[in-house]
């Protein structure tokens, strides 16, 4: 443990009984619970809505989430002597949400839609980015045709290498497909209508970020927040349930159903999460790392990937067609 860490915890009005290491953070037993300390610069428009993000939990039966600790000096943001940045905020004993029982994963796309329906701050949107779907698909794909380019002239090609030249094609063409379908759908009417409400997004909502306590079920690790369509956070959280269960198109239509139930989606934002799923994301993100690495080696983990995003391309497709009756031109490019 760094005396910086310890030297951090006492510009905070707390008692502390015991630190340790965890994942990314320092877990602290405090006389008024457990908290978190973490290193890290957050800005004064996340704080601000950091904060809103909770008072508007908290005024919710039921509603729990980690909720920034200031510091004696009423700052939510401690620089230790060495220069780096730290927060606290509370945090609850319990575990992870379990992927594999179906009524947790439920439970929590019933969360996210009673969080989405609170996270609408119209005055907060200064300081924040909003995302270009179309811009990063277009990015995407240019990076996509760079790395076909580079492996196709390799003159020796490993296992990694010959996979990727195998389905290049078909997934290439998903992916302008998409890029095109996007452009013509009624996205940018979504991002309008997001920022005239003033919608905010988890930014990360995954069961990593979804706490089972004796209380019951807590959202934490806000510090991606975000303005952008709030259905991006459930293609986010459909995405990685679905990749574990085989693209199980019975589980994901009871998901969207569960979400629904709590807050209703319209047609436009159906059409939204079928091209955000179509779009091979794996595919690219294994060619992006691997175009970024060292190409002497390539890790026998990174085959596996590459592996399992080909091999689940024909899950996905069946999911998309049962779920949202959404095809893509077979045509070539």
């Amino acid at each position: 443990m760094d005396d910086y860490d310890l030297e951090v915890l006492e510009q905070y009005p707390i008692e502390v009984d015991n630190v340790r290491k965890v994942r990314g953070a320092i877990l602290c037993e405090t006389d008024r619970g457990l908290m978190l300390l973490k290193q890290a610069a957050l800005s004064k428009p996340r704080i601000f809505v950091m904060n809103e993000i909770h008072k508007a939990m908290k005024s919710q039966e039921h509603l729990k989430c980690d909720e920034l600790i200031p510091n004696k000096d009423g700052e939510f943001v401690t620089v230790s002597e060495d220069g780096c940045s730290y927060y606290l905020k509370a945090w609850y004993p319990g575990r992870e949400c379990d992927v594999r029982k179906h009524s947790e994963i439920l439970e929590a796309a019933k969360l996210l839609a009673k969080i989405h329906r609170l996270m609408e701050f119209p005055d907060c949107c200064e300081g924040f980015r909003e995302p270009d779907l179309e811009d990063e698909y277009r990015r995407h794909n240019r990076e996509l045709k760079k790395v076909w380019n580079f492996v196709r002239k390799k003159t020796v090609k490993g296992e990694f290498e010959s996979r990727f030249l195998e389905c290049f094609e078909e997934t290439y063409h998903v992916a302008v497909q998409v890029e095109r379908r996007l452009e013509e759908s009624d996205y940018r009417k979504l991002m309008e209508r997001s920022r005239r409400q003033g919608k905010f997004v988890h930014g990360e909502y995954n069961y990593h970020n979804i706490l089972i306590t004796q209380d019951g079920m807590t959202v934490v690790n806000f510090e991606h927040a975000g303005r952008d369509i709030q259905p991006a956070d459930l293609y986010y959280f459909l995405r990685k349930i679905m990749e574990k269960h085989q693209w199980n198109a019975k589980l994901g239509a009871e998901i969207l159903r569960a979400y629904g139930a709590v807050n209703p989606l319209t047609e436009e934002e159906k059409e939204y999460l079928a091209l955000r799923l179509s779009y091979p994301e794996k595919f690219w993100k294994c060619a992006n790392t691997y175009y970024n690495s060292n190409k002497a080696w390539i890790s026998s983990k990174s085959v596996e990937k590459l592996r399992i995003s080909i091999e689940q391309n024909e899950e996905k497709k069946a999911f998309l067609e049962q779920i949202f009756s959404f095809h893509l031109d077979k045509s070539g490019v």
